[in-house]
Parts: C-alpha cells; sequence; structure tokens
C-alpha cells in the first residue's frame, strides 16, 4: 500500500500482520481521536494508553491482531465486547457490515459515542450494559471480540457466537500467564486458531 505510515511498517507488518483489509483500516482509523488529550501525542505509540475508571486504550497490535484473527470479509455483524475508547469499534466498523459496541461504564460509553461520532463512524452502535452477557437481541454475531479478560470463554457470548463465526478474548491460563486467543465455534467444539501473549484489564461482570 503506497503511503502506508511508517508506524504500520514497524508494529504491525514486522510482527506478522499480513491481512491488506487490516493494515488498511488500521491507516485510516484516526487514533488520536480516541485517545484523552493529554495523551494524543502517543496516539500512534506502540503501547496502549490509560483511559478514565481504570480503563485503557489497547496497543495498536493487539486490535490488529485481533482484526486479523477474526478474518472479516466485510459482510459480518461484530459484536465489540469492551467499548473503552471507541477505537477498536471504529477499526472494526471499517471491516465488518453492523458492530454493536458494550460497555459497562456510562460515562466511557457517552465519550466513545462522541468520538465515534466525531470521527465519522457514527453507524456504531453503542450500548451501557454487562459485556459478558452480550446482546442477545442482535445475536448472532458472526465475531466477537473482547478486550477484558477471564478465565473463560462466557456462556453467553458463546451462545451468541454463530456457527463457524469467531471470538478474539484474552484468557487467563495462570496466575500470571494471559494470552490473547482467537476460538472458531464449530459443531465438534471450540477450535484455537491462534494466539499472542497479552495483557487486559479483567472482565467484570
Amino acid at each position: 500500500m503506497a503511503g502506508r505510515p511508517a508506524w504500520i511498517e514497524a508494529q504491525l507488518v514486522s510482527r506478522g500482520i499480513r491481512d491488506a483489509r487490516v493494515l488498511e483500516a488500521m491507516a485510516r482509523v484516526p487514533r488520536e481521536l480516541f485517545v484523552p488529550a493529554r495523551f494524543r501525542a502517543l496516539a500512534y505509540a506502540d503501547r496502549a494508553l490509560p483511559l478514565s475508571f481504570g480503563q485503557t486504550v489497547s496497543q495498536p497490535y493487539i486490535v490488529a491482531f485481533m482484526c486479523e484473527g477474526l478474518a472479516l470479509a466485510g459482510g459480518e455483524r461484530v459484536l465489540d465486547v469492551g467499548t473503552g475508547s471507541g477505537y477498536a469499534a471504529a477499526v472494526l466498523a471499517e471491516l465488518a457490515r453492523e458492530v454493536d459496541t458494550i460497555e459497562r461504564v456510562p460515562e466511557l460509553a457517552a465519550a466513545a459515542r462522541a468520538s465515534l461520532l466525531e470521527a465519522g463512524y457514527a453507524h456504531v452502535s453503542v450500548h451501557v450494559g454487562d459485556g459478558a452477557c452480550g446482546l442477545a437481541a442482535r445475536a448472532p454475531f458472526e465475531a466477537i471480540a473482547v478486550a477484558a479478560a477471564t478465565p473463560e470463554i462466557p456462556a453467553a457470548l458463546w451462545e451468541q457466537l454463530g456457527e463457524r463465526g469467531r471470538i478474539a478474548i484474552p484468557l487467563v491460563l495462570g496466575r500470571s500467564r494471559e494470552r490473547l486467543c482467537v476460538v472458531e465455534r464449530r459443531a465438534e467444539g471450540p477450535r484455537l486458531l491462534g494466539s499472542t501473549p497479552a495483557r487486559f484489564v479483567p472482565l467484570v461482570s
């Protein structure tokens, strides 16, 4: 891609992100609109950035890994659990037909809705609620992205994932071991497609 930002090559391509649609989406989303004003100089840094209420804006690579793992073709309905600033929802909106995002902190949800509107993603639906419960009224989803760590995939999210759908979720595998896993729902049972080390805030339900 001609004119691709240097940070895309340094942070994503160098770590193995190859999906051209994901790379283009990451380049298009104005990350600076989704980070607190005091951190805008660091908007494209290779790190997570703090938000209010103990939450964070995920590192760009982590968002790209999630999106590539979900293998979105453009026609899917996606659930984003843990809206935070709305950044991941914006990237997902570049890749899928419909995006619903759910945040348990009303103030964060309101700020994310405003940022998404400013960035041109007014079609993303922002909901306030318990992310572990998902959005049954909007199910099934072809893909689910979860931005909070949990020991196991919440049953409600698994039930709302369509057959052959994929979920990207950070799983706590031990006291100090956490991996962002991409799991596909199959008739014969879950299939792990890939994982990478990660560190997320815990999923609160």
